[in-house]
């Protein structure tokens, strides 16, 4: 569908569009009903955005790069990006954006001192606050997220879902006022482990991706799944493919069944729960979003495509 220079690692389905950020400060969104695609470049002072994370609500289009500073921007009413929170300093790092609703939002990002960086919004994406370490579960050493598809966090209604590198799921009730952790059984010896990415069917189904980018055969301790809304979690696919994915995403009216995992060592579609995967393609892409239960659109390096499933 697009082919260009450059790395797509954040895509949001808008009604019948497709937004998208990725580096070099590109952004843009697809038609797709038409195809025609819309693309601008945010320059900020002479920096060029890496884009990782982006979102939406019904009134604006999001973004936020990763390394410092930290940049997320809003569409305005100008019809131009406006900088909405900005964060300068060592060790700043965003990786994931969601919304629940139109005036409530999250992002977070690497551990900073004591705890994992964490932003909210209450009032549509216009004010960003850090949340304090007071009010946050003490972070691991080094313990932070992945920004490798923008699917750190998962929500279902008022529950939120955070995974980490360190294989830890951070869980909240209400909408980010308070914070638990949830342990998992994803392997995270190295700093090239971790979970990088999760995703909910409903309040209690649940399933984790990961394993390690560097050593993408290893498809051991990298699957789990849960069906207390993240109490337990039970490691899938145990030995078996895939290995490595940086994004999972359960198949709308699948009835939590079947699920799709992407990454750039391909395209895994399982039809049971997770217990078995067929390698579909080995065409590499970092993200994937559902369009309805037969039509996906992926995105990765040079490209976005769409992809079409046979019911």
């Amino acid at each position: 569908m697009i082919e260009d220079s450059m790395s797509v690692r954040a895509i949001e389905m808008m009604g019948n569009s497709l937004g998208f950020a990725g580096n070099k400060g590109i952004y843009g969104s697809i038609d797709l009903t038409s195809n025609k695609v819309l693309m601008g470049r945010q320059l900020h002072d002479d920096i060029l955005p890496e884009f990782r994370a982006v979102a939406h609500t019904n009134n604006d289009f999001f973004m936020l790069s990763a390394g410092n500073p930290a940049l997320l921007y809003k569409t305005g009413s100008s019809g131009k990006m406006e900088l909405v929170y900005k964060e300068e300093g060592e060790g700043v790092f965003y990786d994931a954006m969601r919304f629940w609703n139109d005036k409530e939002g999250i992002a977070i990002g690497d551990a900073i001192g004591d705890c994992l960086s964490i932003i909210i919004t209450r009032d549509g994406g216009n004010t960003w606050q850090k949340l304090s370490c007071e009010v946050l579960p003490e972070a691991l050493k080094g313990e932070g997220a992945f920004a490798a598809s923008n699917t750190n966090i998962a929500i279902i209604g008022t529950s939120t879902w955070i995974a980490t590198s360190m294989g830890r799921v951070y869980y909240s009730n209400n909408k980010g006022a308070n914070w638990s952790v949830q342990k998992t059984p994803i392997s995270h010896d190295t700093n090239t482990q971790g979970i990088f990415s999760i995703t909910f069917y409903d309040n209690q189904l649940g399933v984790v991706i990961g394993g390690d980018f560097q050593e993408p055969s290893i498809n051991k301790g990298n699957k789990a799944i849960t069906y207390d809304g993240g109490v337990s979690w039970q490691l899938i696919a145990e030995g078996l493919e895939p290995g490595y994915k940086s994004c999972i995403e359960f198949v709308p009216n699948g009835d939590g069944k079947e699920m799709v995992s992407v990454g750039y060592t391909g395209i895994s579609y399982s039809m049971n729960s997770g217990e078995h995967w067929k390698n579909l393609s080995d065409e590499g892409f970092y993200t994937l979003k559902f369009l309805n239960d037969t039509v996906a659109y992926a995105a990765g390096k040079n490209r976005i495509a769409k992809l079409q499933f046979k019911k």
